[in-house]
Order: C-alpha cells, then sequence, then structure tokens
C-alpha cells in the first residue's frame, strides 16, 4: 500500500487521508482526538489491515503508567524463586515482562501500535512517553542493554480529550 485512501470499512475524510499518510511517511506519531464514539481507535484497526501490518494495542486505564509500556521488572518472582532455589533465579531476564513498546520495536515487520485513550491515564503520562517514541529506543537497566527500534512503527494515539 503507497497511501491510505480507507478502507471498505473506514470512510476517511480528506485531511484524514493526509494526517494518516504523513505520519506514515514521515515515521512520526498520529495523535487522534475527537468524541468517544467517533472511530479513532478503528481507524488503528483499518490502518492496520491496509498496511498489511500486525496490531499491538496498549489501552490505556487510570492506572497506567508509561513504563508499563516499556517492560516491568518482577523482582518479588525472583527473590520467591531465589530462596526456592530455583535455577530461572540467574537470569534476570525470565523476571521482565515486555511491554507494548517494547513487542512493537522488535517486531519482525513494521507493525501499527495503537496507544489507546492516552488521556485516561495521568497528565505526566504522555510527557513520560516522549523521548522513547521520538527516538524509537529505551534502556533496561536490569539488563545494561538498549531496546532499539530497527523498524519504526506506525503509532496511533488516540485521545478522548477529555484532559
Amino acid at each position: 500500500m503507497s497511501r491510505f485512501e480507507g478502507t471498505s470499512n473506514y470512510i476517511a475524510t480528506d485531511d484524514l487521508k493526509v494526517a494518516v499518510n504523513a505520519a506514515v511517511a514521515l515515521e512520526r506519531p498520529l495523535l487522534i482526538k475527537g468524541e468517544p464514539g467517533t472511530g479513532k481507535t478503528v481507524l488503528a484497526y483499518e490502518l492496520a489491515r491496509a498496511l498489511n501490518a500486525p496490531l499491538i494495542t496498549w489501552h490505556v486505564k487510570s492506572t497506567t503508567k508509561a513504563h508499563n509500556g516499556l517492560y516491568e521488572y518482577d523482582a518479588v518472582s525472583r527473590l520467591r524463586d531465589s530462596q526456592l532455589g530455583d535455577e530461572r533465579v540467574h537470569d534476570v531476564r525470565n523476571y521482565l515482562k515486555k511491554g507494548k513498546l517494547w513487542e512493537a520495536f522488535t517486531a519482525p515487520v513494521r507493525p501499527v501500535l495503537l496507544i489507546d485513550e492516552i488521556d485516561k491515564a495521568d497528565i505526566e503520562f504522555p510527557n513520560d512517553l516522549l523521548q522513547e517514541l521520538d527516538r524509537m529506543e529505551f534502556y533496561v537497566q536490569e539488563t545494561d542493554e538498549t531496546i532499539r527500534a530497527e523498524i519504526r512503527p506506525v503509532v496511533v494515539i488516540t485521545s478522548n480529550n477529555e484532559k
């Protein structure tokens, strides 16, 4: 697909087509704002279908923190396993749960990453993701490695404009 023109299930306005195609071509995140129920989330699904790309969805809740999208380290399980003499304890990677950004950054083909309803999270949430989305990389302290997107995902961010 060279240009997004909408799909049989999604009729896009000319302005929306321009914005989507610019975001895809420039490899920059696309922020879609609007009232609930206006098709913002569906746009990401249809864009993934049109691009024949995998869709990775991150549905944001009020309790979601930006680092959840990167990874989570389960220190409690590691401590428990160490007390039980489990051999898994020697590799910290066994206790890292990959987040949606990690999944998108390491996908074998260019995915569409939907960060849905970003305004549900706390006010600092979008700012906390700016560097990762700009550089398309983040640092994993526990393994001393940088996770870098070899193929930049198409990022669609939706907002109900509540905050």
